[in-house]
C-alpha cells in the first residue's frame, strides 16, 4: 500500500528499548531466536548467557528451524560460531545439544532412567572431580520427559537433587547450560518466570533479558509463565 519497507520505517520512527523489542517482534519465532543468539555473540563481551539460554531451552524441532534460519540469515553455521566463540565443556555441551536428535514425546524408559541416574552419581558426587563427558552425553541425548524421570530417580536413589549435584560439580556457562536443560525438562514456564523475576528484582532492570524472554516466549507459553 505504501511502497516502503515496514522494518525500515519502524527503525526510523522508534529508538532505544522499544525499537529493540518491536524489531524482534516482527520476525517469526525461529528467526527471532537466531537473531537473539547472533546479537548475544556480537555484543561487546559475548553474552554467552543469552545464547546458552535460548539454545538449551528449545525443543529439538525448534532447534532445527533456528539452525536453518541462522545459516540463511547470517551465512554461517550456528555450530561454526559456537566452535569459535565458546570453549571447553560449555562448547562441547552446546555442540552436542545442537546436533543430537532427541525424542519429543512423553514416553519414559524407567529402567534407563535408573541407569542414567547411577551414571551421573558416579560421574559427579561419588567421584573426586567430575566426569563432564558423561553429563554432556546424558543431558544432550535424553528427551525432556526422560531427563525429568532421571532427575526423579536420582532423588529417590540418593536423597539429593540432580540440580544441586550439577551446581556443586560444575561452574560458569557449562553449569548454566546444564541447569537450563534440566529445569526446562521439568517446567519451562517456571524456569522463565525465575529468569524474568531475577531480571527485575531489586534496583534497576535487565531490559535485554526482559525483552528477550517476553518477545520469544509470548507465542509459546507466556500464560503459564505468568
Amino acid at each position: 500500500m505504501y511502497s516502503e519497507d515496514l522494518l525500515k520505517r519502524l527503525k526510523s520512527e522508534l529508538s532505544g528499548k522499544l525499537e529493540t523489542a518491536v524489531l524482534l517482534w516482527m520476525l517469526d519465532p525461529a528467526e527471532r531466536d537466531a537473531t537473539v543468539i547472533k546479537q548475544a555473540f556480537l555484543s561487546g563481551v559475548t553474552n554467552l548467557f543469552a545464547a546458552t539460554e535460548v539454545i538449551c531451552s528449545r525443543t529439538p524441532s525448534q532447534i532445527q528451524l533456528i539452525k536453518q534460519n541462522y545459516h540463511s540469515k547470517f551465512g554461517v553455521l550456528l555450530e561454526q560460531d559456537i566452535a569459535v566463540l565458546t570453549s571447553g565443556d560449555h562448547k562441547e555441551l552446546l555442540l552436542a545439544y545442537l546436533s543430537t536428535h532427541r525424542h519429543e514425546g512423553p514416553e519414559v524408559d524407567r529402567e534407563m532412567a535408573l541407569k542414567d541416574a547411577k551414571t551421573l552419581f558416579k560421574a559427579g558426587e561419588k567421584k573426586l572431580g567430575t566426569d563432564e563427558k558423561k553429563f554432556i552425553r546424558i543431558f544432550s541425548e535424553r528427551s525432556r520427559a526422560q531427563l525429568a524421570a532421571i532427575s526423579s530417580a536420582y532423588h529417590d536413589m540418593y536423597g539429593g537433587s540432580l540440580k544441586k549435584a550439577v551446581k556443586s560439580e560444575t561452574s560458569g556457562e557449562f553449569e548454566h547450560g546444564l541447569l537450563t536443560i534440566l529445569k526446562c525438562s521439568q517446567n519451562p514456564a517456571k524456569y522463565f518466570a525465575k529468569v524474568l523475576h531475577q531480571a527485575m528484582k531489586g534496583l534497576g532492570t535487565n531490559d535485554t533479558t526482559v525483552i528477550r524472554v517476553i518477545v520469544t516466549r509470548t507465542e509459546i507459553d507466556m500464560h503459564y509463565i505468568k
